[in-house]
């Protein structure tokens, strides 16, 4: 068994919903909570700087609200994601806000400090960081992090290329703390399989973008219902850092998706060119095939739950 956190073993369901970059907002975060699932938004999403303030006074009254009406089913507890890079330089500002609110679960993300564990520790937060590859798993637990979220083939955005079998059976080998599994999970039967596999919870992303909360527009979440894994195309032009992005979206720019030119890690950015390039450019992961229509989120979590429970039934009669 894993050693969790206070924070995480208050879950009822595995999973936790990923930050994604100018769609999620206080509405889809609450409403993920609210589900039973983590959620989670990047604290860049909020512009002007200033604004991130209102929304976590938003998020934290209304999930307190939830809780005081509803003490049989509390919310899950909510994350905010920070980019760690030298192009944020809102870091210093936002974890201030961090702080200042005592946020349940930090996500780092391209790059792992210190100084921001110290930070959400300070009032007892805890700190998950994204990895691609078990080198960097050592480093971001050596630094002070306190889980991590292995990012694997098949996940939307930011995504590595190792196999989920590989990177958490090598992670598995030296640590024992809480992992949560990213890459192409969008229904029960992946969450269980995630667990089946050594991690604690499913990291789902790209499932939650075709939700009535999600601040999407609708061509994108509708091209998400539409389109399979063949949709994905695979690339580091848009912001310096290999994604997975919708095949449709980069033609809708003028570009062929089968023949993009290669870009380099110094020009990754994550300012207002990032927002614009994320704005034209749909990020997401490979599956999506599960996403048959655009639903309100407590919908998409109970289908979660769902086949999640349907899919252990399933194991426990092959057992006998």
């Amino acid at each position: 068994m894993s050693k969790l956190p206070a924070v995480l073993q208050q879950l009822k369901f595995p999973a936790i919903a990923s930050p994604l970059f100018i769609i999620s907002n206080p509405k889809l975060v609450i409403a993920q909570c609210k589900a039973g699932v983590v959620g989670s938004m990047p604290s860049l999403n909020a512009r002007p700087a200033e604004q991130l303030e209102e929304w976590l006074i938003e998020i934290t009254e209304s999930l307190a609200a939830h809780n005081r009406a509803h003490p049989d089913r509390p919310a899950a507890p909510f994350a905010i994601n920070q980019i760690v890079h030298k192009s944020n330089d809102r870091l210093e500002h936002d974890m201030a806000m961090c702080v200042k609110y005592k946020v349940p679960i930090i996500i780092t993300s391209l790059g792992a400090r210190e100084d921001v564990n110290a930070a959400a520790h300070s009032y007892g937060g805890i700190v998950l960081h994204d990895i691609i590859n078990n080198k960097f798993a050592k480093k971001a637990i050596e630094k002070g992090a306190d889980g991590l979220v292995a990012v694997a083939a098949g996940a939307g955005g930011h995504a590595g290329v190792k196999s989920p079998f590989a990177l958490i059976q090598e992670i598995r080998e030296w640590f024992d703390g809480p992992i949560a599994l990213s890459g192409a999970i969008a229904n029960g039967g992946a969450i269980l399989a995630a667990q089946a596999m050594g991690a604690d919870f499913a990291y789902i992303g790209s499932a939650f973008i075709a939700t009535e909360e999600a601040r999407a527009a609708e061509e994108y979440k509708q091209a998400i219902v539409e389109a399979s894994s063949d949709d994905i195309v695979y690339s580091n032009l848009f912001t310096g850092v290999h994604g997975n992005y919708l095949a449709p979206s980069i033609r809708n720019a003028g570009l062929d998706p089968e023949n993009l030119p290669e870009s380099d890690a110094s020009k990754m950015n994550f300012g207002g060119d990032a927002k614009k390039a994320w704005k034209d450019i749909w990020g997401c992961g490979q599956g999506i095939g599960a996403v048959k229509a655009v639903v309100p989120t407590a919908d998409l979590v109970a289908r979660l739950q769902r086949e999640y429970e349907e899919a252990r039934a399933r194991l426990n009669l092959a057992r006998h």
